[in-house]
C-alpha cells in the first residue's frame, strides 16, 4: 500500500517573520546599548524587563515620557537615510522630561516594520545610542517587531520611552513665574520632529520624492538634508543653570502658542516679539512654497525657537552669556481676555 506524502505545515518564516533575523537584531542592539549603561543598570539586554537601581537621591520623583518622530520617518525612508532618526527620538524625549529639571536615567525604544532590515536597524540604534551617551542616559532595552502586512514595505515606526528623576524640591513647574519675567529663546536646529505632514504636502514629497535632492542656495544644501537635520538637545547646555530658571517650554507640535501656556500660572500670558529673532531659511522656504499664512506657520512649526526659558529679569544676562545663541524674545504679562500667547509683528 502506497503511503501518502505528508504535507509540510506552514511556518512563521512563510508568514513573513524571520526569527533568525530577529536574533541578529538583538545582537546589534545589545552591543550598542551596553555602551550606554550607567552603574545603576542591573542585568543585561535580553531579560524580560530592564532593571535600574535608584541610589543617590533623597526625595526622588520619577519623570516619564513617550513620543515618536512623526512623519519625519517618511522623509528618512524616501531618502534611505536612517542614522539621524534615532538621535531625533532620544533628544525629543530628553528635552520633554528636562522641562521640569529631570535628569534622564534610561531609555527604551519600540521599532516596528514589515520586514526586519538589519542595516536600517543598525543605523537607527547607533543614533539612539550616540544621543543617549551625550546625556548619560542608558539605552536599557526595547522591542523590535516584524509585522508583515501592517507596514508598507520599506517603512517603519519608531517610538521612544524615557524615565528621568528630579529631587522633589528641585522640580521646575513654572509656578514661580510672575508678570515681568523674561522669556529667553534657544535656537532650534530646524523643524526638529514636528510639522512634517504639512511639509510633505507642500512639496508633494510622497508622490515625487526627487524634490528632496534639490539643492537650495538659501539652505546651503538639499531640501532632504535640511529636513533630516537632527532634533537639538538642550540638556547639557542648560543643566548647570537650572537654579536661575523658573520654567521651560519645549517647543514641539503647536509651536509657541501651543507649548508656552503649559508652564504659565493662571492669569498670566506670554508676549513675544517675532522681530527679535531671525527665522531660519527652511521655514521661509516652506511658507513661500505653500503660500502659508504666517500665523499658521507659528502654530505648526517652532520657527527657529526650540526651547523657551522663563527667568527673572535680573538673571537674563547670566543666562544669555552662558548659553550659546540664547536671547530675549519676549516677556510674561498679565493675561487679558482668553489669549495666553501673543506674537507681535505677524503681518504676512
Amino acid at each position: 500500500m502506497r503511503q501518502r506524502k505528508r504535507k509540510v505545515g506552514a511556518t512563521y518564516h512563510d508568514a513573513g517573520v524571520d526569527l533568525e533575523a530577529a536574533d541578529r537584531v538583538v545582537e546589534i542592539i545589545s552591543k550598542q546599548a551596553r555602551a550606554t549603561f550607567r552603574s545603576e543598570v542591573l542585568g543585561d539586554i535580553g531579560f524580560f524587563g530592564g532593571l535600574f537601581q535608584l541610589g543617590k537621591y533623597q526625595k526622588p520623583v520619577l519623570v516619564s515620557s513617550t513620543d515618536g518622530v512623526g512623519t519625519k520617518l517618511k522623509v528618512a525612508c524616501a531618502l534611505g537615510k536612517h542614522d539621524t532618526i534615532g538621535i531625533d527620538l532620544v533628544n525629543h524625549c530628553v528635552n520633554d522630561i528636562f522641562t521640569c529639571g529631570a535628569e534622564p536615567l534610561f531609555f527604551l525604544d519600540y521599532i516596528a516594520m514589515s520586514k526586519l532590515r538589519l542595516e536600517t536597524l543598525d543605523s537607527m540604534v547607533t543614533g539612539m545610542a550616540d544621543a543617549c551617551k551625550q546625556t548619560g542616559c542608558a539605552l536599557i532595552g526595547g522591542e523590535t517587531a516584524e509585522m508583515p502586512g501592517l507596514y508598507p514595505e520599506g517603512e517603519y515606526d519608531l517610538v521612544g520611552f524615557i524615565v528621568g528623576v528630579v529631587e522633589r524640591d528641585a522640580i521646575i513647574d513654572g509656578k514661580a513665574i510672575t508678570a515681568g519675567d523674561a522669556l529667553i529663546g534657544l535656537p532650534s536646529s530646524g523643524l526638529h520632529t514636528n510639522g512634517y505632514s504639512l511639509v510633505r504636502k507642500v512639496f508633494n514629497i510622497d508622490k515625487d520624492p526627487s524634490c528632496l535632492d534639490r539643492h537650495y542656495s538659501e539652505l546651503g544644501r538639499t531640501l532632504g538634508e535640511a529636513l533630516l537635520e537632527p532634533h537639538r538637545c538642550y540638556y547639557s547646555m542648560i543643566k548647570p543653570l537650572l537654579s536661575k530658571i523658573k520654567g521651560m517650554a519645549h517647543i514641539t507640535g503647536g509651536g509657541l502658542p501651543g507649548n508656552v501656556p503649559r508652564i504659565l500660572p493662571p492669569g498670566l500670558a506670554a508676549r513675544f516679539e517675532a522681530a527679535s529673532w531671525t527665522v531660519p531659511p527652511i521655514f521661509t522656504l516652506i511658507q513661500e512654497q505653500g503660500n502659508i499664512d504666517k500665523g499658521e506657520m507659528y502654530r505648526v512649526f517652532n520657527m527657529g525657537i526650540g526651547m523657551v526659558l522663563a527667568c527673572s529679569p535680573g538673571d537674563v544676562e547670566e543666562l544669555t552669556k552662558a548659553i550659546d545663541g540664547a536671547w530675549v524674545i519676549g516677556k510674561v504679562v498679565q493675561q487679558k481676555g482668553k489669549e495666553t500667547v501673543a506674537i507681535n509683528d505677524l503681518s504676512t
